[in-house]
């Protein structure tokens, strides 16, 4: 009897196939491999034989080549084409079988999904797969969702794929149904933020005369430190690199204008939906959308400047924006948790927020040094009403305050963007103010709107007669 996989993954693109040649390399792990086109399926075969692949030619060839229960990884552009393939291995998978969309789909489609395939007693998984092509291949950080029967099957194999950080593969079963997608999709929001704020940090240092060398060292010290992490390392590479057409940094011959594949996006509209503020993500997301604005920004006329020169030694300059952007990045993860937690509530997950930050520390784009501080937070208070609030980041925060606002203040009056370090200390000081200016607000929607507002000395909720004798009266 011919040996049957006991995983098998459909779409071989780079992400597929790299996740295929993933699974094959682990011990136990028998691939089954399909692709639409056969010719894709042939070019990986012969490619990676050392793989050993089940190779089929039909959707009906592959779901027989796979043991029971039945596990399949769908690897294919998010939307109709998920959709298709779904459908097609519903249609021959039986009640205890385990379906797998390891792409970047919207979680609210995922919990359709799963909805549809649970009445036919088949498991669908949303998979959160981070780390890009190298992490698929070498191991990703991994988010899956669905059953916890599903899991029982499914977690062994994705264990045995996912990267390690300190002897821990870097998966979890976050919840049921979307919410392995749903934490993918917060992930990439931070990562959002976290590139952003990198940007401005490199910014604010080019407009004070240094060239990207220099900043690229710069980047590679504090790489040895408190902001150690993926991001900061690939940025040194990025500033060091010189374009071998022109000899010129290749971050001055790259167009200016970044790209978005709706991640972020999602994480702001759902944010949103939810009532929670994700302002430096936000901000990371308008400003792609504003770099992508080539036309409107070609056509600008001469726009008023009014800029000073920002007087600061330079030594003592670098330090600053260094705290500045550990800060910001500490509001970036704190809001992208405040966010998972909503959407826990929302949607009656019982993620382990302690335990998402203990799979982001290998494997991912945001993997980063002070995860393991996150982990221990959230591990020390599982309640904890905001990242922000425990200790060390407290301590973090204080210790970085002042150079904080010096950064944004500088960055202002030297006319130098900086939407996402100053939207993250305009967040941190709503936190800590006291009062709002909120009460104001509410005032103003009652005289337009009579939507009423609440008072600070009694219960329930009055509107004002703003005509007349303007008398209060109590609406409940």
């Amino acid at each position: 009897m011919t040996e049957k996989a006991n995983i098998g993954v459909v779409g071989l693109a780079v992400m597929g196939s790299n996740l295929a040649r993933n699974l094959a390399s682990r011990e136990g792990n028998r691939v089954a491999i399909y692709n639409r086109s056969y010719d894709k399926t042939k070019t990986v075969t012969e490619n990676f034989p050392e793989a050993d692949f089940i190779a089929s030619e039909t959707i009906d060839d592959f779901v027989e080549s796979l043991q029971s229960p039945k596990t399949a990884i769908i690897m294919v552009q998010a939307g109709a084409g998920t959709d298709a393939v779904i459908d097609q291995l519903a249609e021959r998978f039986s009640p205890g079988d385990i379906i797998v969309d390891g792409g970047n789909a919207l979680f609210t489609d995922t919990i359709r999904r799963e909805k549809e395939l649970a009445a036919k007693g088949i498991n669908f998984v949303g998979a959160g797969i981070s780390g890009g092509e190298e992490g698929a291949l070498n191991g990703p950080s991994i988010m899956p969702g669905g059953s916890v029967e599903a899991y029982e099957t499914l977690g062994p194999i994705l264990e045995s794929i996912a990267a390690v950080a300190e002897g821990e593969p870097c998966v979890t079963h976050i919840g049921s149904d979307g919410a392995g997608h749903f934490v993918k999709m917060i992930h990439n929001g931070i990562e959002y933020a976290d590139m952003q704020l990198i940007a401005e940090a490199y910014d604010i240092l080019r407009q004070a005369g240094m060239q990207p060398k220099e900043i690229s060292r710069v980047f590679r010290e504090w790489n040895q430190g408190e902001l150690e992490s993926y991001l900061i390392e690939i940025t040194a590479e990025v500033l060091d690199q010189v374009d071998t057409n022109t000899g010129k940094p290749l971050v001055d011959v790259i167009l200016d204008q970044a790209g978005s594949k709706g991640t972020g996006v999602w994480t702001v509209k759902n944010a949103l939906d939810l009532g929670v503020p994700v302002s430096g993500i936000a901000e990371a997301v308008f400003a792609r959308s504003l770099s992508a604005q080539a036309e409107q920004r070609a056509a600008r006329p001469k726009l008023a400047d009014h800029s000073s020169d920002w007087k600061i030694d330079r030594t003592e300059l670098i330090d600053k924006v260094r705290k500045a952007l550990f800060a910001s990045k500490i509001i970036a993860y704190s809001q992208g948790f405040d966010a998972i937690q909503a959407g826990a509530k929302e949607f009656d997950w019982q993620i382990n927020l302690g335990e998402v930050a203990k799979i982001w520390r290998a494997g991912c784009i945001i993997r980063a040094r002070f995860l393991n501080r996150i982990t221990d937070a959230y591990r020390a208070q599982p309640d904890l009403q905001a990242l922000l609030y425990a200790e060390y980041f407290q301590e973090a925060i204080a210790d970085s305050l002042p150079a904080w606002r010096e950064v944004v203040a500088g960055a202002a009056m030297a006319g130098i963007p900086a939407p996402a370090f100053s939207s993250s200390l305009s967040y941190y000081d709503g936190l800590r103010a006291e009062r709002l200016p909120a009460a104001l607000v509410q005032g103003q929607r009652d005289f337009f709107g009579a939507h009423t507002y609440k008072r600070v000395d009694k219960p329930g909720s009055f509107h004002t007669l703003w005509s007349g004798d303007r008398s209060e009266i109590q609406t409940d």
